[in-house]
C-alpha cells in the first residue's frame, strides 16, 4: 500500500501486487509511506466478537482458530460475517457464517 501527500492533496494507492508496479511509480519521492496489511491472526480475531457480538468466548472459537491457522484471511472477510443482520444476540449464526465461508475457501484451495 502506498500513501502520498503533497500540499492539500492526499492520494492513497492500494495493491495486492507491489512487485508488478512500475519502479518509476514507487521510487523515493513519489510514494513516501508504505503500509503492509498482513493476514488476520486468532489473537486479533478475539477482539471482533467482543466488539460486534459482546462475546468473549464461545465453543466455535476452537474451529475458527484452526481455520485461521490454515487459511489466510483479512480483517474485512472476518468482520463481514460478524456484522450479519441476524436476530439480536444470535452470535452462533454469525460465527457459523464465518466458519462456513472460510471452509468454502479452504475447499476451493484444495481443488486448485
Amino acid at each position: 500500500m502506498g500513501f502520498a501527500c503533497r500540499g492539500e492533496r492526499l492520494v492513497v494507492f492500494t495493491t495486492n501486487y507491489v512487485d508488478k508496479l512500475d519502479s518509476a511509480l514507487i521510487q523515493r519521492g513519489r510514494m513516501e509511506k508504505h503500509i503492509e496489511l498482513s493476514y488476520f491472526s486468532f489473537e486479533a480475531f478475539k477482539v471482533l466478537p467482543k466488539n460486534y457480538l459482546n462475546l468473549e468466548t464461545h465453543h466455535l472459537f476452537v474451529k475458527i482458530r484452526e481455520l485461521l491457522e490454515e487459511i489466510n484471511m483479512y480483517l474485512a472477510d472476518v468482520a463481514k460475517n460478524l456484522m450479519l443482520k441476524t436476530v439480536p444476540g444470535d452470535a452462533e449464526t454469525c460465527l457459523e457464517s464465518l466458519i462456513g465461508a472460510r471452509e468454502g475457501q479452504r475447499g476451493s484451495k484444495a481443488e486448485d
